[in-house]
């Protein structure tokens, strides 16, 4: 890919997405917005970026942005309202204890943030209650680094991807999640040859690349690794002068060999098929992500993955080693900086005394906890029972991204204090704040974050924030001064507070541990600012990969295995839920969509909450393709579109965790997950929750279009942003009395003139609001979902658009289609007459006319399966 040289006026960033640290390169363009682009030196990308990093300049604009303090809804002086945080903390710790008080923060915070909070909360405030959201995604793989090399260390980088003659993709849709990622596994494929292995319940975008899939029963992992090692120790390839250097392995080797395979519903042919090829090949490198994390048994399935590359010794060499990669731009810098409750800055031990000695001296701090803190989940269980008095959430809106979300709202709602930092006042967490502090937002604040292979980048600031917006670690700072320590909390800027950072990592280096940044403590001002990507640890040794030498951080230096057995996920089915619900994240949205949700490109390829559900089971249940569906599990109720897909094995159903009360209240899917944890991370079990499926029995079905947002008020809706406003899809169980009053109030429009044709024997109604010649909003409601060319309605509002109520697009004006390929916005019917006029029958073909599927390459599956289905129709023919 040609990139041209850097411009003098770009400023040198970070991609605030994903945990692969794309270096970005930012230009404030003349409209006050920020042009972006990949930066090519950057050795995480390249200069490749994804949909959402190539759409993140239409995310900075100042719609719904908070800016200034909130009391109670009042604006109110920075003063008084951190005087009043300051003040509730300390009242709350001195009459019920430091425990009565909590923080939750967020990987979306820069290091230096991450720095103040923990060292507030842990070393002045004196509680271990500081939790962060990376606790929902990468905790386990924490605990399982912790009991197999004796701290939380990835072994390898980036670069073996291209040296690997394998690559095992376990619960991990890289294609869709991390996608510059998987570019560079397919480049590997195309250059040497690499196989890759996709080890997942679903057939994703990523199985597309794979020269096989394993689609294992839900939950099953540990069951498959146990096989593996059984294979492996039986077929010989035992690296006996590795494991000499590793304890357990005999204990471990037993476990496997008489653990049943059946459990994993896959055929023994594709298991030693499997078997055979990561056997075969030395270089062999294992990505594993949520699916392996997001697990009652987490922890346990990293260890079954870390047993068999520590039995063969294949880690920390070039192109072999388990990779964990993560979801968050900073959860390695939450790891990093002692973010979780259970940890302790730079990697040392909260439960060890020598440890905390030092932090304590190190920071001059009053007191330390001894004890680990509470987890997300009993965090937030303590807050419903009053445990927890006062609650600061930093940039994460846990009313929704927490499992039994519906309860953790009611729990934050009934808290006697709640203060909630973050760029925005509309989301379901910030709604229920007493406090809200306006926060500077990506791309006017500065600081650094940690990527999956350990580097080290900048994020920098390309303007000012707007308003009375601060960065988050001055929040702290200012409120720890109010609190009674000034000296202790007195920054200047986040390179004082870097440098404080690295200074305290070479105790960790003095005690032997992995995580040293000390050779960056002495930085000044000048070389902060130009610092570039540089892989830790950065001391005596600099870069490279762990453990290929066999030596660990546990006492005596020796690695372990850990002897696991697969068990079921925590939630047991009965008749009334007999299905698993599988949840994750979609090619072009982002957490909650706080910033991804701003983007109408992002917005036009899935714009509603859905469920993939097997064709056998919606043949049995009655539930029709595109129709609604009910989903219900013991803590919660979602009402979804239905997607027919033999993706999805039958008696289970998948279903994307974006959507909030902002944008699609009845699919705040988290809210039918249960809060059952793994017993050693804490790590929620996000992918294997009980629920039944049932058809919604909806009396209408509508569709609209506005220039303004709009104000639904029916069982279901889903709202997603235009290029000229916003679109929706509605439903509800009783049909409105009068159509006109229904859609007026939908669209906050009084007096603004209609257009309606309204059928009331058919239910059907179309009504379109016209103002000085131009298209206001429209309607289409029936009593069935109505094939209408929605992309096409929703490039009208603000037009002197004519025949609106026919709900197409004149004969004389291309209908794009639903938007199939969101970094060059191109749809699916632009892309099936390119087929069709130009004979284009090929992925690269339809890429080189264009341009479709030549940026990330996220969308390359689907775009192959668009030809699929023309060469069958044709085939048909």
């Amino acid at each position: 890919m040609k990139v041209s040289p850097k411009d003098p006026g770009e400023v040198r960033s970070t991609c605030p997405y994903c945990g692969v640290g794309c270096g970005v390169l930012l230009q404030r363009a003349e409209d006050g917005g920020i042009a972006v682009r990949g930066d090519p030196d950057h050795p995480a990308n390249y200069g490749r970026l994804c949909s959402k990093g190539s759409a993140l300049g239409e995310t900075v604009g100042l719609d719904g942005r908070l800016l200034t303090p909130r009391v109670s809804g009042i604006r109110a002086g920075w003063d008084e309202t951190l005087q009043l945080v300051a003040d509730r903390f300390r009242r709350t710790i001195s009459d019920h204890g430091p425990d009565s008080v909590a923080f939750y923060v967020s990987g979306q915070m820069l290091t230096e943030d991450y720095y103040v909070a923990n060292k507030l909360m842990k070393g002045f405030i004196g509680s271990a209650n500081i939790d962060t959201n990376s606790r929902l995604c990468m905790a386990s793989t924490v605990a399982g680094h912790k009991r197999a090399f004796g701290t939380d260390t990835v072994p390898g980088t980036y670069d073996d991807l291209e040296e690997a003659d394998v690559i095992v993709l376990v619960g991990s849709n890289l294609a869709w999640c991390h996608p510059v990622l998987h570019q560079r596994v397919l480049a590997a494929k195309a250059a040497r040859g690499t196989k890759i292995i996709v080890v997942d319940p679903r057939r994703t975008a990523t199985c597309d690349g794979a020269d096989l899939h394993l689609p294992l029963r839900i939950g099953s992992d540990v069951a498959l690794f146990n096989h593996l090692l059984a294979a492996i120790y039986e077929g010989g390839a035992i690296d006996k002068e590795y494991v000499r250097k590793v304890d357990g392995f005999d204990a471990t080797v037993t476990r496997a060999m008489a653990a049943q395979v059946a459990p994993t519903g896959l055929s023994d042919r594709l298991i030693a098929r499997f078997c055979d090829m990561w056997m075969r090949h030395e270089k062999v490198v294992t990505i594993f992500s949520q699916g392996v994390n997001q697990s009652s048994a987490g922890t346990d399935k990293v260890n079954a993955i870390l047993n068999c590359h520590l039995a063969t010794g294949r880690i920390g060499k070039p192109g072999m080693g388990p990779f964990s990669v993560t979801g968050q731009p900073n959860a390695m810098g939450g790891r990093e900086v002692g973010g979780l409750a259970n940890t302790l800055a730079c990697h040392l031990d909260l439960e060890n005394a020598e440890h905390r000695a030092a932090v304590r001296a190190f920071w001059d701090a009053p007191q330390m906890p001894d004890r680990p803190g509470l987890k997300a989940v009993d965090l937030f269980r303590a807050v419903s029972e009053g445990r927890i008095k006062a609650l600061w959430v930093m940039h994460s809106n846990p009313a929704v991204t927490l499992p039994e979300a519906d309860a953790v709202r009611d729990a934050i709602a009934a808290c006697d204090f709640t203060v909630v930092s973050d760029i925005t006042a509309e989301t379901d967490t910030a709604r229920l704040a007493h406090v809200l502090l306006p926060a500077a937002a990506w791309s006017e604040k500065s600081g650094t974050v940690t990527n999956s292979d350990r580097t080290i980048s900048r994020q920098r600031a390309v303007r000012g924030a707007p308003g009375e917006a601060r960065p988050d670690w001055w929040h702290m700072a200012e409120v720890g001064r109010r609190m009674g320590w000034p000296r202790a909390f007195d920054y200047a800027g986040p390179a004082e507070i870097f440098r404080e950072h690295a200074a305290l990592s070479g105790i960790a280096g003095g005690f032997g541990l992995d995580f040293d940044i000390s050779g960056l403590a002495k930085l000044s001002n000048a070389d902060y600012e130009a610092m570039t990507p540089v892989r830790w640890p950065v001391a005596a040794r600099r870069g490279g990969r762990f453990f290929a030498d066999g030596q660990s951080f546990h006492p005596g230096g020796r690695m372990r295995m850990i002897p696991v057995t697969w068990r079921e996920p925590a939630a047991r089915h009965a008749p009334r839920f007999p299905f698993r619900l599988n949840t994750g994240r979609i090619r072009d949205q982002w957490h909650t969509m706080t910033r991804s949700g701003l983007s109408p490109r992002l917005s036009a390829h899935l714009a509603e909450p859905f469920a993939e559900i097997h064709p056998e089971d919606a043949d049995r249940l009655g539930i029709a393709p595109d129709t609604l569906t009910e989903v219900t599990s013991p803590s919660g109720r979602a009402i979804l579109r239905a997607q027919i897909t033999d993706a999805v094995q039958p008696g289970t159903i998948f279903a994307p965790m974006h959507w909030t009360g902002e944008t699609a209240p009845s699919g705040r899917i988290d809210a039918l997950v249960a809060a059952a944890t793994d017993p050693v991370s804490g790590q929620p079990e996000s992918k294997a929750a009980v629920c039944s499926v049932a058809p919604f029995a909806a009396a209408f079905h509508a569709f609209a279009v506005s220039s303004a947002p709009l104000c639904p008020a029916a069982e279901y809706w889903a709202r997603a942003r235009t290029a000229h406003g916003w679109r929706a899809e509605l439903a509800g169980r009783s049909v409105p009395d009068d159509w006109e009053a229904w859609a007026r109030a939908l669209f906050g429009l009084e007096e603004t003139a209609a257009e309606m044709v309204v059928d009331s024997t058919r239910g059907i109604a179309r009504l379109a609001f016209h103002e000085g010649g131009r298209l206001r909003a429209a309607l289409f409601a029936g009593p069935e979902p109505m094939g209408l060319q929605r992309d096409h309605l929703a490039a009208l509002p603000g037009t002197e658009a004519r025949h609106t109520l026919t709900g197409r697009s004149p004969a004389d004006v291309p209908d794009p289609g639903p938007t199939l390929c969101a970094c060059f916005g191109v749809g699916v019917n632009t892309i099936l007459t390119a087929i069709e006029t130009e004979g284009l029958m090929s992925v690269d073909a339809i890429g080189a006319a264009l341009s479709a599927g030549t940026n990330c390459g996220s969308c390359r599956p689907e775009i192959a399966a668009l030809l699929a289905r023309v060469g069958t129709q044709e085939a048909a023919e």
